[in-house]
């Protein structure tokens, strides 16, 4: 969607931490484990919440640290020269299990358990469309409607009005409806990456 198209900035915020993290000797993996710990901490902690409870807050700044997080490895591989196909597989395993423990723990807590399946299997359609891609031959996809950038950014914005509000429309919470938004707008982001992978074949 957008995020992506920001990342030289966010390269630049993060420079002081990289070279805090290069000095100190944190590896690329190191972080990775803790970015994938965040998420665990995170789906918990929504699991546990309830509309107008600030444990929604303390989960939205986890999404916020896995973010961050999950930008780090990846520069801090680069900075040490030390970024290679077994580190980048290593990342995507990490982020498709973040992925999958952040939308159970949000579907758990609203109880919402077969949007949550439907999100799930959205999201991890749009990541998978996207390394298919690089499978036969193309670049990985990054584009469509909402990528891993922004559904973090959006997870962690809609979980933190969560904490103040128990609005509801249809008899869903904000974050059932944002389980909705995940379901439909994951497979159509899904299916806009695999129209791309189509169209640069012919």
């Amino acid at each position: 969607m957008t995020l992506d198209q920001y990342r030289r900035v966010s390269d630049r915020l993060l420079a002081p931490v990289v070279r805090v993290a290069v000095r100190f000797g944190i590896t690329p993996n190191v972080i990775s484990v803790i970015a994938i710990v965040t998420a665990g901490a995170a789906g918990a902690v929504y699991w546990l919440a309830v509309p107008g409870s600030l444990l929604y807050l303390l989960g939205a700044v986890l999404v916020l640290a896995n973010g961050l997080l999950d930008l780090l490895d990846g520069m801090v591989a680069r900075q040490t020269e030390t970024d290679s196909l077994g580190g980048d597989l290593i990342d995507h395993v990490l982020d498709r299990y973040a992925d999958i423990l952040l939308l159970v723990g949000l579907a758990g807590g609203t109880g919402e358990f077969a949007l949550g399946l439907a999100a799930v299997t959205g999201v991890l359609m749009t990541s998978y469309l996207g390394t298919q891609a690089q499978a036969v031959g193309l670049d990985r996809v990054y584009g469509g409607l909402v990528g891993r950038a922004d559904r973090l950014a959006i997870i962690g914005i809609v979980t933190g009005v969560a904490a103040f509000t128990t609005v509801s429309y249809q008899g869903l919470s904000v974050v059932g409806l944002l389980l909705v938004f995940f379901a439909v707008v994951g497979h159509l982001t899904a299916l806009q990456r695999f129209y791309y992978a189509l169209r640069a074949l012919e």
